[in-house]
This record gives C-alpha cells, sequence and structure tokens, in this order.
C-alpha cells in the first residue's frame, strides 16, 4: 500500500460535481463518469437494485418529471442543478455500455443527493 490515508466513508467529500458546458449537456459527456472498476459493487448488481438505480433507470427509459427532480434533496455543499446537469450528460452519451452507464449514474447519485428511502 501507497502512503495514501484511506479514510472511511463518512469522513470522506463528497465526489466534486463537474461543471457541464452547453456542448456536453446535448450531446452527453462521460469525462466524470467513474472507472468501471471504481464503482461499488451493490450499484453493479442487475439482481438487486438500489434505490438510484431504479432512480436511473426510470429516467433513463421514461424520463422524470419536473416533480421527481424537485423532491431530491442535495448532500451539504452539493449544487443541485450542476449535478442533475451531470448525471443527465451521463445518460445522454453514447458511450460506455448501458450497464456501466446505469451503474456510475446511480452511484454518483448516491454520492450528490440524500437517499429518501434511508
Amino acid at each position: 500500500m501507497t502512503g495514501r490515508k484511506y479514510l472511511p466513508r463518512k469522513d470522506r467529500d463528497v465526489r466534486k460535481v463537474p461543471d457541464i458546458d452547453a456542448v456536453s449537456s446535448v450531446f452527453g459527456d462521460v469525462s466524470h463518469l467513474p472507472k468501471w472498476e471504481h464503482i461499488p459493487d451493490k450499484f453493479k448488481d442487475r439482481n438487486e437494485l438500489t434505490y438510484w438505480n431504479r432512480f436511473i433507470c426510470g429516467w433513463f427509459f421514461k424520463g422524470v418529471s419536473n416533480k421527481e427532480l424537485e423532491s431530491l434533496t442535495p448532500k451539504p455543499g452539493v449544487d443541485k442543478t450542476k449535478a442533475l446537469k451531470a448525471v443527465a450528460a451521463i445518460l445522454q452519451s453514447w458511450d460506455p455500455k448501458h450497464e456501466h452507464k446505469e451503474a456510475g449514474a446511480a452511484f454518483l447519485m448516491s454520492e450528490w443527493f440524500e437517499n429518501p428511502k434511508e
């Protein structure tokens, strides 16, 4: 192991929300999508979907209403509009595979928003 200090989950900062430009908002952007191996397994398991996996699947396949978006509570220090644009940019991209986009977007939602089911 290197000299890095690994902090328990509760002591880590929330993952930084990227700025998404207008072009990325339209054509998609996955530059901020975590690598597959960095996404926790619970977001990759297609048999036991988390709340955020179900939310992302609904958004991807059926769309998401303003009411659903308004009900989301960002974690402290997270800009809600920026976070939603970042997730939308991932979902609008043609790359990578759908499973990676879904797992990564669900993971980012869990990093940036309070889980209403907890």
